[in-house]
């Protein structure tokens, strides 16, 4: 099969991260894969650095003369490669898809990661029931929202949850060993781990206050934090202002930008998504649970897929986070349901699953 990813996002977030790591298991499958990026970005870094054919296009532009050059690479881009599925992941340029989709004869996929619903105005509502031919969503929020509120017809919604690399994500006995010796982690001490660019939306603020309240108010002195993240929209100054606030100097380590991730998600006991928004596409807690490490999360985006509710707190609601954390602390047998419970999330979503659902779409649509 001949497919064109159209990954047009500036940053390698989970929207770039999805639409790459598609590419590349497609790739690796034998089909033939273009991926249209914007030029210069870490998006279209990632992909060169990952094998795959990565060519620029400016769809993200507002400029007609460059939008109308656009368009005619894309068309003769479309003469060459003839491509029987178009998967756009952003929904810049994606009209201009929907002009040429009449000339060329492929299939035209939308892919919604984003966590903000599209507007649903009339254009959009015919250009994603009428033109596209299917929409895939990324948890069952943003499906309930292309049915009811974009009046998306129902076959035409595919709900395909990213999927994890297993073979590199999993339990690394060693690596928890070494990890823990680098950050001085005794072997009585609980590592909870919050993993994620510092941002206001992944929540390391309340993650800090809500186990500052384990370890001063409810004497857990054993709990220590990991902050498995770097600067971006949030400076590690402010977060390390964070932790001075709350008097947790002794008790967290920040370890900024590591190439041994799945040995630092082994290293801890206890993970932790505490967004406030977002998370439609959740790659880190797939990684967490890939690791073996048992998951609690604030009940946003696509972790209410993920979880059971039991391990699930209110975005946002420290109180609610400190007392389910405390919980997880005392109990060893919710530890343990709460494993068996990841273990059967991840137990359909590795690489492998990801691949097949999309095929099933991608060749329903052809035959």
């Amino acid at each position: 099969m001949v497919v064109v990813q159209v990954v047009n996002v500036r940053w390698f977030n989970a929207t770039a991260w999805y639409g790459l790591s598609l590419a590349r298991l497609l790739q690796e499958a034998g089909h033939t894969v273009v991926v249209l990026t914007q030029g210069g970005t870490e998006s279209h870094k990632k992909a060169l650095e990952w094998g795959l054919d990565a060519r620029p296009a400016d769809l993200n532009t507002a400029n007609p003369m460059r939008l109308a050059a656009t368009l005619w690479r894309l068309i003769l881009l479309l003469r060459t490669l003839k491509p029987q599925v178009v998967n756009c992941h952003r929904g810049e340029g994606f009209f201009l898809w929907g002009l040429l989709k009449p000339f060329f004869g492929f299939r035209l996929v939308r892919t919604r990661g984003d966590q903000r619903p599209p507007r649903a105005n009339a254009v959009n509502r015919f250009l994603h029931a009428k033109v596209c031919d299917a929409v895939v969503v990324t948890n069952s929020r943003m499906a309930r929202h292309f049915l009811s509120v974009m009046r998306t017809p129902e076959d035409k919604v595919w709900l395909i949850h990213g999927g994890v690399d297993t073979e590199r994500f999993r339990f690394d006995a060693p690596g928890r060993e070494r990890v823990r010796a680098e950050f001085g982690f005794g072997p009585r001490e609980t590592v909870i781990a919050l993993v994620g660019r510092f941002d206001m939306v992944k929540g390391q603020r309340e993650t800090i206050e809500a186990v500052s309240r384990l370890v001063h108010a409810q004497g857990m002195r054993r709990v220590r934090l990991m902050l498995l993240g770097f600067s971006s929209a949030t400076g590690e100054d402010e977060v390390r202002g964070w932790i001075r606030q709350f008097k947790m100097e002794r008790f967290t380590v920040v370890t900024g930008k590591r190439d041994d991730i799945p040995a630092c998600l082994s290293a801890a006991d206890v993970g932790i998504v505490s967004s406030l928004w977002s998370e439609t596409i959740a790659r880190a807690a797939l990684e967490i649970m890939a690791c073996g490490r048992p998951l609690f999360s604030s009940d946003v985006g696509v972790m209410p897929d993920l979880l059971p509710p039991e391990a699930l707190f209110p975005a946002g609601d420290v109180d609610a986070m400190t007392r389910l954390l405390a919980s997880a602390m005392e109990d060893p047998a919710m530890l343990r349901e709460n494993l068996r419970a990841c273990g059967l999330t991840l137990s359909q979503l590795s690489g492998r699953d990801f691949l097949q659902r999309t095929l099933t779409l991608y060749e329903g649509l052809v035959d």
